[in-house]
């Protein structure tokens, strides 16, 4: 009796040592695709940054870290002289702002109605929609350059933000109704038997709640129109007045055949840094709008 207790003992430990080493198989797999994947992100921005502030004649030096330092590639991005970089960054902040703008106070009040309302046909809307925000803008730009010709739009910032609008506003809707779905009856209830009118209800219960998500696809929106090129290198007909940041980094030349590598990486660092500001500023607004819109069972 005494002998197959002992020899059971062992046999019993056996598992709780396997699922020990799957764990540590697991972390370890997760920590080296995590270094994979933050090495293929980061490292071309690292690069970026270093050729950023190397010297001209030194563009293909080998060294990895920085050598070479100078400001003057970013004192050739600002300058009016050579391009028109600066008048680039006030047209993207300003085309971002708009699309942002008008697609979220759309996509709030489409979302809402689809997320409530019950119609016939509303899963065709929904897929429609969905396909919308798929579509590919280059399938679209032949026809956009012949209507915006014949409008007489070309190099205007109406013919660079409209067809981002159209692209960014089914995701807006898209992203806003899922959101909208998750949300219980209930709240707008109970703020209704409390005297709360239906858009009473809407602005000071649903939208506080709502706020990760508004947020959240906000950014996602301002970010797509940030990084647009397609689309705004041909709409935009060669006028540095309306060209965003992309298409004049786009245009950086120092001659005939000769690409500035150095300048052009210092106005890819300037485009890239408000980016990762407007994530960071807005990270603190997400967080709250997470715990005001946090609901109990």
């Amino acid at each position: 009796m005494t002998t197959s207790t002992a020899s059971a003992a062992p046999a019993a430990k056996a598992p709780h040592a396997r699922g020990h080493r799957n764990i540590r198989w697991s972390t370890i797999g997760t920590a080296l695709t995590t270094a994979v994947i933050l090495v293929w992100c980061l490292a071309p921005f690292y690069w970026m940054l270093v050729l950023a502030f190397r010297d001209n004649d030194h563009t293909f030096s080998t060294d990895l870290w920085f050598s070479h330092v100078t400001l003057d590639n970013f004192r050739y991005a600002f300058d009016d002289r050579y391009n028109a970089f600066t008048r680039s960054l006030v047209n993207s902040l300003l085309i971002g702002t708009v699309v942002t703008a008008v697609s979220m106070v759309i996509g709030v009040f489409a979302a809402y109605a689809l997320a409530r309302l019950t119609f016939r046909g509303k899963g065709l809307v929904l897929t429609v929609i969905l396909g919308a925000s798929m579509f590919p803008g280059v399938a679209i730009l032949t026809p956009l350059f012949q209507l915006f010709s014949d409008w007489h739009w070309l190099g205007t910032y109406q013919a660079l933000a409209l067809p981002q609008i159209s692209f960014s506003l089914p995701l807006a809707v898209y992203t806003l109704t899922s959101f909208f779905a998750d949300m219980p009856w209930n709240l707008e209830e109970a703020a209704r038997v409390d005297g709360a009118t239906s858009r009473q209800a809407f602005r000071l219960v649903i939208l506080p709640l709502a706020a990760p998500a508004l947020f959240t696809t906000a950014i996602l929106v301002f970010l797509a129109s940030w990084n647009e090129y397609l689309l705004s290198s041909v709409l935009s007909n060669g006028s540095t007045d309306v060209a965003p940041s992309t298409v004049a980094i786009a245009g950086f030349t120092a001659g005939p055949h000769i690409v500035p590598y150095t300048q052009t990486m210092a106005a890819g660092l300037v485009v890239t840094v408000p980016l990762i500001a407007v994530v960071l500023l807005l990270q603190r607004r997400i967080v709250s709008g997470l715990t005001a819109g946090g609901i109990k069972g």
